[in-house]
């Protein structure tokens, strides 16, 4: 979403375990409380754990109940991803704003109806006992819980949300506006409603692929390893006002345009996810609505 919208409403954050279930810095994210667990290990990190729900929270995406959202996340990546949520300027605050989810593994958040925020995933992470540290991407002040509205330096991939905010409508998208460092789309459940996702993370125009591995040189974001762990939009890079889509000349959508861009970078993160924000104005292919729907956030591409 290009703009953040707030939110008015508070409600209490559960969270819950769900063992392998199977279903920028420009763009913005929501909410309440839960109590410290993990998917597959218990740690002693400062880590949120995983409760057991009320209210018909009990981790069937499929069933919505009022009020309420469920946010399934699922890990089909061969490493940890530890989880951070921040709120919009304005919204009410998560308690908990990070969760370590483990290589396929899967954990279900409550978040209250009118919420606005974004989730992202968080890659080679190290804490201390009391939840300092540092990770190689999507990092949020060294910490492993972000707190507010503190969001992730890029490149990280944005699950955006913005509950029950147009006439009645969930909105909601994935942004590599600043950049990407794990492949991630998400499937909404809605009564009568049809999902423009496919569980496999495909669209009409594609399916889910990693950015990474087609990350020109200039773009890449190198781990410890040495290996390409996240990759830079050219805005992010490089801060001119064509890339990001700002100033007297591009800030509007007919002037800000990637295919005159000299290097037309914006094609190398739709190409990977034809459904993402590629650049700030990527609205007609990439904001998706919901009514009184549950969602899943895969973090992985699409299997063949």
């Amino acid at each position: 979403m290009k703009h953040s919208k707030s939110l008015a409403m508070a409600a209490a954050f559960i969270v819950m375990a769900v063992g392998g279930f199977g279903l920028s810095t420009q763009q913005t994210t929501r909410v309440s409380q839960a109590q410290p667990t993990q998917t597959t290990q218990q740690t002693s990190q400062n880590k949120k754990s995983i409760s057991q729900g009320h209210g018909g929270a009990s981790g069937d995406v499929a069933t919505h109940v009022a009020g309420q959202h469920l946010i399934v996340f699922v890990n089909t990546l061969q490493e940890t991803i530890w989880l951070a949520a921040a709120s919009n300027s304005g919204s009410i605050l998560l308690p908990t704003t990070g969760w370590e989810l483990a290589a396929n593994a899967s954990l279900t958040v409550s978040i209250p109806d009118a919420w606005a925020g974004r989730f992202w995933g968080r890659t080679g992470c190290v804490f201390d006992t009391n939840g300092n540290g540092r990770c190689e991407t999507g990092d949020c002040g060294n910490h492993f819980q972000c707190g507010g509205t503190v969001t992730g330096v890029p490149p990280a991939t944005l699950a955006e949300f913005n509950m029950n905010a147009d006439q009645g409508q969930d909105v909601y998208d994935v942004s590599m506006v600043d950049g990407s460092n794990l492949p991630l789309y998400i499937n909404s459940f809605g009564q009568g409603q049809s999902d423009p996702i496919s569980a496999n993370g495909c669209s009409n125009a594609g399916c889910t692929r990693d950015v990474n591995a087609t990350c020109p040189e200039e773009l890449r974001v190198l781990g410890s390893n040495g290996n390409v762990v996240g990759c830079l939009s050219a805005c992010a890079k490089f801060g001119s006002p064509m890339y990001c889509c700002a100033g007297d000349v591009f800030s509007n959508p007919s002037q800000c345009n990637p295919a005159q861009w000299p290097v037309n970078y914006a094609k190398i993160f739709k190409d990977a996810e034809p459904f993402a924000y590629s650049y700030a104005y990527d609205d007609r292919t990439s904001l998706f609505y919901c009514v009184d729907c549950n969602y899943k956030i895969t973090f992985g591409v699409s299997s063949t």
